[in-house]
């Protein structure tokens, strides 16, 4: 076998340092040029400032003005780092693409508009929906200029709630199974619908508070609202998921009166998601959003009419109460969830009635974060002080709950607040619960008097 012989390494070629881009040292591809005076890499800079949040130039430490954030292209200089290249025989990058403007996302928006309610035009209406999703899924700064655009966002709200209340929620399409991916990665290009496309672009636009603000000013909240709730309710598994990750986004924006009033439509789709569970994600976010609609009396009903406790329970119980290799995280928000439920009596009505609904709040009680914990014990204080008969004490201390309260009492693992609630309930009912069999030797001693 003869000897191999290896190439000639070839020699190194000095990048003059004016090429390199300060953040990424590396050299720039689409150099441009913020108001300091600083020329960086676009895709760096744009990530330094909208994606990190940074407001000032990394290189002079200046902060930059809102007006200032958009960088200006450094055509110049990029024509001599391609030139550099040619002659160093280094990869030559190919000139960006001219970015989008905002007239050009309006002349689109102008056009699709009149298309929208005119079922005959589908084909010209997608074909618009899906030049969009181009624009956007081309870059961040496309992202940012769509969401700034004048009408563009109130547009494709519009198409959501046209076309979703035109098609009607028996014929919507069912997800593939690439759809239902955890992440809800979804090409809009490719939905089947208007509807679905216009939704997945919001989802990808990811918008910020103050475009909400703009969007629901006005009656254009309820408009959102009960177009959330439409989406809420199709078969489509990832319109539900992609709907219920922009309720989410949007109740920061919203103002508690509009949430105190939410539809029993809408608060039905949410307690849908989670009993449907079409991912790991979308169930936390829904929880989530239960737990902010939750804390006002007329939506707690509407909750509990829904089928939420229910659905809470069950998720206790799949992912053992958060306990070995179950969501503990999603445990804590259903136990939250249903400690807001339990502050009427409809909800706690609904929990002594299941036949594991007490059992799973009591293994709550054992969630290693204080929230969740206390969460679970407030709602069993309200059980025990509002809805405590003697059925209900019964099933209290035969699924394990008083002696979780008497560990709570002696331990104190949960913080201040939860072993005086469960002190409280031990005392409320020692009648009951201090000369019963079923309590342990060791546990009767320390029972508080």
């Amino acid at each position: 076998m003869g000897e191999e012989s290896s190439p000639a390494a070839a020699p190194a070629v000095e990048v003059p340092s004016y090429f390199v881009c300060p953040i990424s040292l590396e050299i720039m591809r689409d150099p441009v040029t913020l108001s300091t005076g600083i020329t960086y890499d676009r895709e760096s800079i744009e990530r330094w400032v909208f994606t990190g949040g940074h407001g000032e130039c990394p290189v002079t430490k200046q902060r930059l003005a809102p007006a200032d954030r958009e960088p200006t292209p450094n055509h110049t200089l990029r024509r001599l780092i391609q030139g550099w290249c040619a002659v160093h025989a280094v990869e030559r990058f190919p000139t960006p693409r001219p970015p989008v403007d905002a007239a050009r996302v309006a002349a689109i928006v102008d056009a699709a508009r009149p298309l929208l309610r005119r079922r005959r035009q589908r084909e010209e209406l997608m074909a618009s929906l899906r030049e969009l999703a181009d624009i956007v899924a081309e870059s961040d700064r496309n992202r940012r200029c769509v969401q700034g655009a004048s009408g563009a966002v109130e547009f494709l709200l519009s198409v959501v709630k046209e076309r979703a209340s035109v098609a009607g929620v028996d014929d919507a399409t069912s997800a593939k199974p690439e759809e239902t991916t955890c992440g809800g990665v979804h090409d809009p290009a490719k939905a089947s619908s208007p509807e679905e496309a216009a939704l997945s672009i919001l989802h990808s636009l990811k918008l910020s508070e103050e475009s909400f603000k703009r969007v629901l000013e006005g009656s254009g909240g309820e408009d959102f609202l009960e177009t959330m709730a439409c989406m809420l309710r199709r078969p489509s598994y990832l319109s539900r998921m992609q709907g219920i990750h922009l309720l989410k986004s949007a109740l920061p924006a919203m103002a508690p009166a509009r949430l105190t009033s939410a539809s029993a439509a809408l608060v039905d789709g949410v307690v849908g998601v989670v009993a449907d569970r079409p991912s790991a994600k979308a169930v936390k976010v829904a929880l989530h959003v239960l737990c902010r609609l939750c804390p006002w009396g007329r939506n707690r009903v509407k909750a509990v009419d829904a089928g939420a406790v229910s659905a809470l329970v069950r998720l206790l119980l799949d992912e053992g109460c958060g306990g070995g290799g179950g969501d503990r995280r999603a445990c804590e928000l259903a136990a939250v969830a249903i400690d807001h439920i339990c502050g009427c009596a409809e909800g706690r009505l609904a929990l002594v009635a299941h036949p594991a609904g007490l059992a799973a709040v009591g293994a709550a009680t054992r969630l290693p974060a204080a929230a969740g914990a206390e969460s679970a014990v407030r709602a069993l204080h309200a059980v025990a002080r509002h809805s405590a008969t003697s059925a209900v004490l019964q099933e209290m201390l035969a699924v394990g709950v008083v002696a979780r309260l008497l560990f709570l009492v002696q331990v104190g693992a949960s913080g201040e607040r939860t072993r005086a609630r469960a002190r409280e309930m031990l005392k409320m009912h020692a009648r009951v619960w201090r000369d019963s069999p079923c309590l342990a030797s060791h546990l009767n001693a320390s029972y508080p008097r």
